[in-house]
Parts: structure tokens; sequence; C-alpha cells
């Protein structure tokens, strides 16, 4: 399995453009959401638990992001753990409702997404890994920390496989 840093550094060189990395600040968690608010509808009770495939999904994509790193990992659990809770909100819905939630929001986020790609002027990088799909949130929470001062170390490791971010010029 690949380390936090060669993950990061792979999805990163998908994302060098700060408007594209902007894009991915909204529209990957409400990607998440919506994919979460799609896998609540259903469940089956063990032991006293509905487990549903949004579930199972939370457990999964927790346990690998624990395997990447303890502090990113705690990161993602309390975050996608925050979606899950309001993704489960709309399973008790109507079918409209909660169809209407989970698709419209996943093309919401597409949209969000591409519309930053087209800056970047590349693909998304699960075009070339699947395993983007799951990166992505953690690489839009490792920039996050990135820009509030957090994990220079790891930034360091990743910029010097990815590259800096380009900075956008400003004609005077």
């Amino acid at each position: 399995m690949k380390t936090l840093v060669q993950q990061l550094a792979n999805y990163a060189t998908y994302h060098r453009d700060p408007r594209n990395i902007a894009t991915h600040f909204v529209g990957v968690p409400i990607i998440v959401l919506s994919v979460l608010i799609l896998l609540s509808r259903w469940s089956v009770d063990i032991a006293g638990i509905a487990v549903t495939p949004a579930l199972v999904v939370f457990i999964a994509s927790s346990i690998f992001y624990f395997k990447l790193s303890l502090g990113y990992g705690l990161a993602m659990f309390i975050i996608h753990g925050a979606l899950l809770a309001v993704a489960s909100t709309f399973a008790t819905a109507s079918t409209l409702a909660w169809l209407g939630a989970g698709v419209g929001v996943f093309v919401v986020g597409w949209i969000i997404q591409f519309i930053g790609h087209y800056y970047e002027g590349r693909k998304p990088a699960f075009v070339d890994d699947m395993i983007g799909l799951a990166i992505g949130p953690l690489f839009v929470v490792a920039e996050m920390g990135f820009l509030l001062g957090l994990g220079k170390k790891t930034q360091a490791e990743v910029e010097a496989i990815a590259g800096p971010v380009r900075r956008r010029e400003v004609n005077a």
C-alpha cells in the first residue's frame, strides 16, 4: 500500500491550480455527502444496529484513512461521521426527497469539480487511478490543513514530489 505522502502527492499532481483546489473544497464534500445520502436508505439490523451501505462505506474508508495516518484518519473519521449523520436524516424522507437530494447534490458536486479541472487543464485523478475517489476527500482535508499552517512536513514532502501550488499571476 502506498504511504500517505505517496497517495497525496499522486493526487496533487492533478491539482496544482489554486482555483481547482478551491472548487474541491466545495465539490468533494458535497459529493461525499450525496453518496452517503444515496447509500443511507436501506438497512439491515445487526445486533440492534441499523447497518446501511453508507455505514459500511464509512467504516471501510475510516480503516483505509487510519492505515495511512492516525492524525489524518481521525480528522477524516470526524468529518465523514458528521456527513454520515447529515446523510442519515434523508433515509426516512420520501423517496422523491431522498433521491432528489442525493442525485441533485451529486450532480452539483461534479459540475463544481469539472469547473475546477477546466482551470487545471487536466482530467480528474480518478480517471487514471480509481483510488483517487478515496484520496480526494483526504486531499481536501490535507490542503485545508496546509492553508491553516498544519502538516508542514507532509506539505513539504508532497510538494517535493508534485510541485508547489501554482500562483496566479495578476496583470497590472
